[in-house]
């Protein structure tokens, strides 16, 4: 026979596998400190180290413990619950080589890439308001919802004690331990998420100071785009279209100067311009193309994508809801996040078909979710300063977020959502 997910069995054991599970997350800093208590006993009042060592153990496993425990308590909330609590923790920024050959990581310059990351990464993790959150939050947990959270164990331990005893007043202990665990195991779990809550979510100013730090780092990455952009085009007209119309130039000069003496010569100097200024229009118009395809403003995001997986060698399928008019950023950086994913996937995937579907981001609010799938082998590289990492920063400019999901065998799942009103 099945039981209903609500059934009050059910529930009670659910409860209290989740208590369980917060009583030890919650106690885990605590047994630090009695092994470091027990620790100083053990040694004796007469040992010098009696006092320091315990103390050391004290800090080290607090501090060590901090974070691992506090993201622990997000992933259970987030799981059990639905509710999201942002970290908060401050990210690292880029470390660039200056001509100098000296690194910058955001606080200093270092000689070596390496000694510009490990500095970088101290400063990040001491310097970050969110670890005095975190140690707050850890000193905070036992004596709230660790104290509730232990209740039904407590108990379960009652009540096999006291069923293990004979005569009226064990059977009356053991009755009461299990009526406890029993009436408490579905609820005392539940304290956790107002604590963490109201503990661990990122102060009103952590969130603005991480707020302009994104968008720091967004409009740094935007100018380096646009710079990159800049000379992409600057050097495409060098060496493609400026150097085909400097000759188209010498040739006209020539064939003008040829054309009473050499006039067979001339027209075949004439014919050679001819070809060399349709050539020049076509690099011109591939530029362009290159810029702002002319299907994408013309047609839209869902039509200039189809033209755009006619021209790769898979089988690819693109689905839409509806026709998609969005703003024309939004729009271009799309376009192009799925450019790049449909290139990676032909380059490195191995896959036969790649699904593209474009969807409304639902929970009642507007925007666009971009998913591309494919059936290739997986193990995507999200390494920093990657493909992928250079398109969430893309998206990131537009408030969008890109997940991605490529397990080893495959298949891929990358989603780019932004949020944006249709036009």
């Amino acid at each position: 026979m099945r039981l209903d997910a609500d059934a009050w069995p059910v529930r009670v054991g659910a409860g209290f596998a989740r208590a369980c599970a917060v009583a030890a997350v919650a106690l885990a800093v605590p047994a630090v400190w009695a092994a470091a208590v027990a620790l100083g006993i053990r040694w004796g009042a007469r040992n010098p180290w009696s006092w320091l060592a315990p103390l050391v153990l004290v800090c080290a496993g607090t501090l060590g413990l901090s974070r691992p425990v506090c993201r622990t308590v997000r992933l259970l909330v987030a799981r059990w619950t639905g509710t999201v609590i942002p970290a908060g923790y401050r990210r690292a920024g880029p470390v660039t080589q200056l001509s100098t050959g000296h690194w910058w990581n955001g606080f200093g310059y270092e000689r070596t890439r390496r000694d510009a990351l490990m500095d970088q990464r101290w400063r990040v993790r001491w310097g970050d308001p969110a670890v005095r959150r975190d140690l707050r939050f850890v000193l905070v947990l036992p004596f709230t919802a660790g104290v509730v959270a232990a209740v039904p164990a407590a108990g379960v331990a009652g009540a096999v004690y006291g069923l293990g005893r004979p005569g009226a007043a064990g059977w009356l202990l053991g009755t009461l331990g299990a009526a406890v665990a029993g009436g408490s195991a579905p609820y005392a779990w539940r304290p956790l998420v107002p604590v963490a809550v109201r503990f661990l979510r990122p102060s009103a100013a952590m969130a603005l100071a991480e707020r302009v730090a994104e968008l720091t780092a967004q409009r740094a990455d935007t100018t380096l785009a646009q710079a990159a952009e800049i000379r992409r085009i600057e050097r495409d007209l060098h060496d493609g279209a400026q150097a085909r119309l400097v000759s188209l130039g010498l040739s006209l000069a020539t064939a003008e100067k040829l054309l009473e003496s050499r006039p067979e010569q001339a027209r075949a100097l004439l014919r050679e311009a001819r070809g060399g200024a349709a050539a020049s229009l076509a690099e011109l118009r591939e530029l362009v193309r290159g810029i702002s395809p002319p299907v994408l403003t013309e047609r839209g995001l869902v039509d200039a994508v189809r033209a755009l997986a006619l021209d790769v060698p898979l089988d690819v399928t693109v689905t839409a809801d509806a026709p998609l008019r969005l703003d024309a950023p939004i729009e271009s950086a799309l376009y192009f996040g799925v450019a790049e994913l449909l290139a990676n996937t032909v380059k490195h995937a191995r896959a036969t078909r790649v699904r593209v579907r474009f969807l409304p981001m639902g929970e009642g609010r507007p925007g666009v979710v971009v998913e591309v799938a494919d059936d290739g082998r997986g193990g995507l590289d999200e390494r920093p300063g990657g493909g992928l990492d250079g398109l969430r920063r893309r998206l990131a400019v537009f408030d969008g977020t890109l997940e991605a999901d490529g397990p080893p065998g495959g298949p891929t799942r990358v989603r780019m959502a932004v949020p944006c009103e249709f036009s």
